[in-house]
């Protein structure tokens, strides 16, 4: 295994991660910089290449010249290097034939040659072709990663988010702009084939794809690749959003394990700030519901001083305690009380949150 391969492979924070695939780029690219422009170029190269053979047969026939020195000939007329001179310099008694012959590979030959140098100068300003082999090849070396699908508002929240918490992945998508800067900016990222969901989940590595996270702002596109990321690997983990509440079960039906209505929980998030001060976040569950999390500080005069977590629990689950800028752990011990500016997080329904957020005068 390579030492790229290590690199990749193995569990370091999200800082190191990102210095290793920005390593990865600058040695991949190095590596296949030459086949783009092979890639690139390589039309060019062959008409140029019959321009010279097609030159040397000219001057062979004409100036009955040896294989190798006809095309000495050719490619030093061609490239305007001048060694040799058709008919030894006299153009007044040069077979017409010739010069048209002539004339013709000259002038395709210098557009091809400038076509070269345009293609030469495109792909060193540039450099998106060369980065996007390098993401061919280190997409087909992650493991266990996450595919987002669409890189709209939700999308771009979400990539950032896995980048954060130092989770490989790969953003799909259909803007050419975006997938043109997601490349320049060594992020991995495949451009999406509407119409060929198969190649392009292929593309993003499913095969040894840990999630796909579905976020299209099209709840039918959505579906499509639920369909067949679900298809192509019955064990993967599926997120989708859906726009429309109604689809839910539909989602899940396609093969989906987790639906997030969109709408729904941005709609539920918006309310409930509007008449609690303190929330921090919502839990969408099949098993308990909905619940929403909420964090207190308890003040000089809160009537929760002095009391443990039981007395609290009767209002609200208790997640943890903030003292000092540091988690408490040992919460549940009997001898734990509650001490002013301590800050609480508590999961319940929003009534008991109220009751808790009037206890704790967090005002």
């Amino acid at each position: 295994m390579s030492q790229t391969d290590d690199i990749l492979s193995s569990e370091v924070g999200p800082k190191r991660k990102r210095e290793s695939r920005r390593f990865s780029f600058i040695l991949y690219g190095a590596a296949y910089r030459p086949k783009v422009f092979l890639l690139t170029v390589y039309k060019q190269l062959i008409v140029l290449l019959a321009m010279f053979v097609s030159g040397a047969a000219v001057f062979s026939y004409f100036e009955h010249l040896s294989p190798i020195v006809s095309l000495l000939a050719s490619v030093s007329t061609i490239t305007t290097i001048g060694l040799y001179v058709p008919n030894g310099g006299n153009f007044y008694t040069l077979n017409h034939s010739e010069a048209v012959l002539l004339i013709v590979l000259i002038v395709v030959s210098v557009g091809v040659g400038a076509s070269i140098v345009q293609s030469t100068v495109g792909s060193a300003v540039n450099g998106a072709m060369a980065k996007g082999e390098v993401d061919k090849k280190l997409i087909a070396r992650l493991k266990d990663h996450a595919i987002v699908f669409g890189y709209d508002h939700v999308g771009r929240y979400v990539a950032d988010k896995l980048g954060e918490l130092g989770v490989d992945y790969v953003v799909v998508t259909r803007d050419p702009q975006a997938y043109d800067s997601l490349i320049k900016s060594n992020v991995f990222s495949v451009h999406e084939n509407p119409t060929r969901p198969v190649d392009t989940l292929k593309a993003a590595g499913v095969e040894k794809a840990g999630t796909v996270i579905v976020c299209h702002s099209s709840d039918s596109d959505n579906m499509i690749i639920v369909l067949t990321a679900r298809k192509l690997r019955p064990d993967i983990r599926i997120i989708s959003i859906v726009n429309d509440v109604n689809l839910v079960a539909t989602a899940k039906d396609a093969g989906a394990d987790v639906v997030i209505p969109a709408s729904v929980t941005v709609g539920h998030l918006l309310a409930l700030s509007a008449v609690m001060k303190n929330l921090v976040g919502v839990v969408f569950s099949e098993k308990i519901g909905t619940k929403e999390i909420a964090e207190f500080t308890v003040f000089k005069t809160s009537r929760l001083i002095g009391r443990g977590m039981p007395e609290v629990a009767r209002l609200a689950m208790v997640i943890g305690v903030v003292r000092n800028d540091a988690v408490v752990k040992e919460i549940f011990d009997p001898a734990f009380r509650l001490q002013v500016d301590d800050t609480v997080l508590v999961l319940g329904d929003p009534s008991n949150l109220h009751t808790l957020e009037e206890e704790a005068k967090a005002t």
